[in-house]
């Protein structure tokens, strides 16, 4: 089975998250891609009790898509959501032979360095590098050289950015069900109206 992971914070999964999915499943043609959201992300400050809340709307957004799948391995787990484990922890549960497969935007990528065992994160993953219009990529040689497998995906930019949704109680750039769900549970700026 072809795998593809998207591990992420998901706070809130918006359009451009899907987009970059949709735009893997097309390139590679996967059997899956599987969503995971972190449970407590190691270089983001995340409320905790939004984590129930970031599950849920990584399901709601994926469920019309049979090729997109959500684990709850780091939601179950409770702890700081390190991607060596989860990346086992997938390659376990599917008896992969050869690396998986991992959706990465340009900006996380570039600090892939500061990453929990990144060296045996190296051996076991290739990333699929989402580069939008305008990502200064010339870092990338320098990962290149530190033998990170990877390849850059260049896609039509989508300005959508997690943070400003969460700034504003105008919600746009998220699936339909998305903005319900904020707005239904009070989340973000919601809270304070």
């Amino acid at each position: 089975m072809d795998i593809c992971v998207f591990a992420g914070t998901f706070n809130p999964i918006h359009n451009a998250h899907i987009k970059m999915a949709e735009i893997a499943l097309n390139k590679n043609n996967f059997d899956k891609i599987i969503f995971i959201p972190s449970y407590i992300p190691p270089h983001k400050d995340v409320e905790k009790d939004l984590a129930i809340h970031r599950m849920n709307m990584v399901k709601l957004a994926t469920k019309y898509n049979p090729k997109f799948e959500v684990s709850d391995f780091e939601y179950k787990n409770e702890n700081k959501s390190y991607s060596i484990f989860t990346v086992k922890e997938i390659i376990k549960k599917y008896d992969i032979k050869e690396k998986l497969n991992f959706i990465i935007g340009t900006d996380a990528f570039l600090k892939i360095d500061t990453w929990y065992q990144k060296d045996e994160l190296k051996k076991l993953v290739h990333f699929l590098v989402f580069k939008r219009t305008g990502d200064d990529i010339t870092k990338l040689d320098d990962l290149e050289r530190e033998q990170w497998d990877f390849e850059i995906i260049e896609y039509d930019y989508m300005n959508i950015s997690s943070t400003e949704i969460r700034k504003t109680s105008i919600i746009t750039d998220v699936p339909k069900e998305i903005e319900e769900y904020i707005k239904n549970n009070g989340l973000y700026e919601y809270r304070k109206l």
